[in-house]
């Protein structure tokens, strides 16, 4: 009798840990169902990535990723202007994201297996490769040619460890922003800034005293990130019917197009 008790209080303590681990579950934070409810998307996005993400001479956020968090908006909300929109920087991002400061980043940033682990991604939207970007003049004509010498990379992107893989020996400064990383090259603090293709380029649209070199050696996939977890699911579904929409009726490649992005 004694045992069928205790067997009985067991099975009710599996049933109701159950019951309450379904009620944790439908408790969470829908993060769809709250944009809706606020009616309103808030992005992070960067400031000194021209042509992805940067202030134009009105005062206002443009380049592609800003106008993709536009349409994004449109296709959730109703309108491109329901998206508000709060800068980042590669290496404070995703603390931005965590801290629930914004409910995704649309910056430039890259789908890696190890940032998997711990965010979520839409599909891409984008593909960037590393490349390489020295001053005007300069005897580095290709990635192997700085063995021995001293490269940029921003904190937080994904170039150091692809750099430090393919040449050992090379010494590696970081910068939190790419103003201050182009900043270092042109006053010789380093041989080049090895970042993304697409950025790199935007440096040299701006300013011809530094040159972009020809080869790419990776395959950077661009994502809109979100918080790890089932509040991002919906969230994430709708995001991606956004982007499958766009990129089958051409808007994408079109605004790409406008920002001189291939």
């Amino acid at each position: 009798m004694v045992k069928k008790i205790i067997s009985l209080l067991l099975l009710m303590m599996i049933v109701c840990t159950g019951c309450g681990k379904k009620q944790k579950e439908e408790q969470l934070a829908n993060d769809l169902e709250n944009i809706i409810k606020k009616d309103q998307i808030v992005v992070g996005i960067k400031t000194d990535t021209y042509p992805f993400g940067y202030i134009d001479e009105k005062g206002h956020y443009a380049g592609y990723d800003a106008s993709l968090a536009r349409i994004i908006a449109r296709g959730i909300l109703g309108s491109d202007k329901k998206v508000k929109f709060v800068p980042v920087t590669s290496s404070d991002r995703m603390m931005k994201l965590y801290s629930e400061e914004v409910d995704m980043l649309i910056a430039t940033m890259s789908i890696t297996s190890k940032r998997q682990e711990i965010i979520d991604f839409s599909n891409p939207y984008h593909i960037a490769g590393q490349a390489v970007l020295v001053k005007k003049g300069s005897s580095v004509k290709s990635i192997r040619d700085l063995s021995g010498k001293t490269a940029i990379i921003i904190f937080g992107s994904t170039s150091e460890q692809s750099l430090r893989t393919a040449i050992p020996n090379l010494k590696v400064i970081g910068y939190k922003t790419y103003p201050e990383a182009l900043n270092a090259l042109k006053t010789d603090k380093a041989d080049a800034i090895v970042s993304d293709d697409t950025i790199l380029l935007g440096m040299q649209l701006k300013d011809d005293s530094v040159v972009l070199l020809p080869k790419r050696y990776t395959k950077e996939p661009y994502a809109v990130a979100f918080r790890k977890g089932i509040e991002s699911r919906d969230l994430i579904r709708a995001v991606n019917n956004v982007i499958d929409i766009e990129t089958r009726n051409g808007q994408l490649k079109q605004i790409k197009s406008t920002f001189g992005i291939k």
